[in-house]
């Protein structure tokens, strides 16, 4: 009895891979292949919704395409829906860099201001916001937030870099 047990243990575990492998057919790249690109781009970003999950640098990362790739209205339900729960700094200044790479410096330095408010020392978002500053025409202001990024951590070669940068008109490395 017990040998009849288990073969059909047996079999029954092997059918059951057997039919997983068969009903998984890996990526379908019939969602992209041969269509135009407006509708490959939005079967792709469909998929990527899934994959991001709940996690909120995924969703910002989808939303930022849907953002830079015309659909503003997708990719800032993505961004409403991220920061209206506990979002943390990171995800207010992830948005920042999309609005800033749209060009859309008043939002973007709203987002990164946000994400200051709720991590004060943050050297590095310091020096970058800094940087921003620089690059859009306030010199003023982007010194203050130089020096108040160099009181928190004055030998940090990133912070320098990006200070740098913004004086020689090269926006902050991502």
């Amino acid at each position: 009895m017990k040998t009849k047990s288990a073969v059909a243990f047996l079999f029954v575990f092997v059918l059951g891979i057997a039919a997983g492998a068969f009903a998984r057919k890996g990526f379908d790249n019939t969602i992209y292949r041969g269509k135009d690109k407006q509708e490959a781009g939005k079967s792709l970003l469909e998929l990527a919704r899934k994959q991001a999950g709940k996690g909120s640098w995924e969703r910002i990362a989808v939303g930022r395409v849907y953002y830079l790739g015309g659909m503003k209205a997708e990719g800032q339900a993505i961004f409403d829906e991220v920061l209206s729960k506990k979002a943390e700094p990171s995800d207010w200044w992830r948005v920042g860099r999309v609005y800033r790479e749209a060009g859309e410096w008043s939002r973007a330095r709203e987002a990164f201001e946000k994400s200051l408010e709720k991590n004060k020392e943050d050297d590095r978002g310091l020096a970058e916001l800094g940087a921003y500053y620089l690059l859009e025409g306030d010199r003023e202001k982007a010194e203050e937030l130089f020096d108040r990024a160099n009181a928190l951590n004055a030998d940090e070669l990133w912070n320098t870099s990006a200070i740098a940068g913004a004086y020689l008109g090269v926006k902050p490395q991502e």
